[in-house]
């Protein structure tokens, strides 16, 4: 089991900034992908970011590459998704989770293990 806990959402106005955490933890947990998710109110989940432990990252869609940044502190355990000139759209949801699949990033079904998301509201 891996257990994800995520924190850092809250309310912001457009253009601000917000970095969230996942704190994660349990067996093995450094040989999963950690990615980030959002769901939009009314939305499907879409696919954010992913790293690794060893630090391969990327970065989609197209919407946020040069506003979001994905890293981790192996020290701490912990993955972060930097949050920059955010906008209204950006509002949603935003979950961790860890899979083994490089090649399932953008399912969501890929997925072994869930944080319990935490949220983003973006005012305009």
């Amino acid at each position: 089991q891996v257990q994800l806990v995520e924190s850092g959402g809250g309310l912001v106005q457009a253009g601000g900034s917000l970095r969230l955490s996942c704190v994660v933890s349990g067996r093995a947990f450094r040989n999963y992908i950690m990615g980030w998710l959002r769901q939009a109110p009314g939305k499907e989940r879409e696919f954010v970011a992913a790293i690794t432990w060893s630090g391969v990252a990327t970065v989609e869609p197209d919407s946020v590459k040069g506003r979001f940044t994905v890293s981790k502190d192996n020290a701490k355990n912990t993955v972060y998704l930097e949050m920059n000139s955010l906008k209204p759209e950006d509002t949603a949801i935003y979950y961790c989770a860890a899979t083994r699949n490089w090649g399932r990033l953008r399912d969501e079904h890929g997925y072994d293990f869930w944080g319990q998301g935490t949220q983003v509201t973006v005012s305009s």
